[in-house]
């Protein structure tokens, strides 16, 4: 884990703490992200992405947005990229945080 990647999960998680209990979990070479038990996001690379379903995908098509791709055979359909705007807009990640936090019951 190189320091740019550790500076981008703290600059995600800074954004994100006007939701309680986000956390970032070391995995496949980046981290997950997590809201209690609630896992929706994926930082991977320098690149943010979360949990989509049905109601939210379109935001990220509409954006240009890819599916996370952690290596060239392996795509998860599931996950979309987080577009920098709204990286940089903590209103608006959290905002987006909470619509794929709610993806999960609805998924399953």
């Amino acid at each position: 884990m190189n320091k740019k990647d550790d500076s981008f999960k703290d600059f995600v998680l800074d954004q994100l703490q006007k939701l309680d209990d986000i956390e970032a979990q070391r995995m496949f070479g980046g981290y997950g992200i997590y809201r209690d038990e609630t896992f929706f996001g994926i930082l991977h690379k320098g690149r943010l992405y979360f949990k989509i379903d049905d109601a939210t995908i379109g935001e990220y098509r509409e954006r240009k947005m890819k599916p996370f791709r952690p290596n060239a055979k392996q795509t998860l359909k599931s996950y979309y990229q987080v577009p920098v705007d709204i990286i940089e807009d903590g209103e608006r990640l959290c905002e987006w945080a909470v619509k794929a936090i709610g993806c999960q019951p609805r998924s399953k």
